[in-house]
């Protein structure tokens, strides 16, 4: 996204994402662009071609909500986008920036980490982790403090391997991130991290491109895990209290569940060589002796 035409760049991505059938117009003909014309968001919004060209092009940057919330429709988007869209039209006032430092983990949320008995790790805004448990370490082994769950993503073969959706749970990612940064993209470490990913995944680009905004919400995460084989896991996530917008996540399973099980397993091998004995593990490989370690079977 440019610094100059956020609201244009923003537009122009998501006209590009709805087709004439998703409105129930005509698409007769050979269309040279992707997703709808200029001139049709303008006549279905009710505003002239000439001023919503003005908007995309960086012109005219002063919308009305009457306007936004048109345009909102016309493309298709939810709350949570169209909230987006709002903040993007709206005047951004001059602040110094600070400089960038890593926040501190709250003394609390360090001791919640630490006996929550599941997969968890704090992330920043920019989605680095400052602070991890041994079991998510276990469960995926990018999550480790100082690596960037983004560049994790889309940089590091093993993150592919792991997830079962890669693909889905890598754009559910770029998503919650540009949600959470809003329109404070100028950040230098934002900048870095954007620029890296661009230069070296043409997957991000592609992504980063559609500018998806999605909250943050519980989500279903498969896992072929090398120990413990196939999870099923739910990833939700809290805001710790704060200024400096961390997040607290955990993996967890539903109880009585076989991806409970699975859990438990990949702990008792996190905890220990006494557990580890305990747990039916065959020591010579590894891996579980007991059902957890048979596939599951198809349906």
């Amino acid at each position: 996204m440019s610094e100059e035409n956020r609201l244009g760049d923003y537009l122009r991505a998501r006209r590009e994402q709805v087709t004439p059938d998703d409105l129930g117009l005509p698409s007769h003909g050979v269309r040279r662009v992707p997703g709808l014309r200029r001139e049709e968001v303008a006549l279905l919004a009710g505003i002239s071609s000439d001023y919503y060209l003005r908007l995309e092009q960086g012109r005219d940057r002063n919308p009305s909500a009457q306007i936004l919330d048109a345009l909102a429709r016309v493309l298709l988007l939810d709350d949570t986008a169209t909230a987006y869209l709002h903040q993007l039209a709206a005047p951004r006032p001059r602040t110094r920036r600070r400089p960038s430092r890593r926040p501190a983990v709250p003394p609390a949320t360090a001791q919640l980490l630490g006996s929550i008995g599941l997969p968890a790790f704090v992330t920043d805004r920019t989605l680095d982790i400052i602070a991890v448990n041994p079991l998510a370490t276990a469960l995926v082994p990018a999550v480790r403090v100082g690596e960037n769950r983004l560049r994790s993503f889309f940089l590091d073969p093993a993150e592919r391997e792991l997830h079962a959706d890669w693909a889905a749970t890598a754009a559910q990612c770029v998503a919650v991130f540009r949600r959470r940064l809003g329109t404070d993209v100028d950040d230098p470490r934002v900048v870095r991290l954007v620029g890296e990913l661009s230069l070296k995944s043409a997957e991000f680009r592609k992504v980063w491109a559609r500018h998806d905004v999605r909250p943050v919400v519980d989500k279903p995460i498969r896992m072929n895990h090398p120990q413990v084989g196939e999870l099923s896991l739910t990833l939700s996530k809290l805001d710790v209290d704060g200024p400096d917008g961390l997040a607290l996540a955990a993996y967890h399973a539903a109880p009585g569940s076989e991806d409970a099980e699975r859990l438990a397993l990949l702990a008792s091998l996190t905890t220990g060589p006494a557990r580890r004995r305990a747990s039916g593990v065959d020591r010579r490989t590894g891996r579980a002796e007991n059902r957890l370690d048979r596939p599951r079977p198809t349906t």
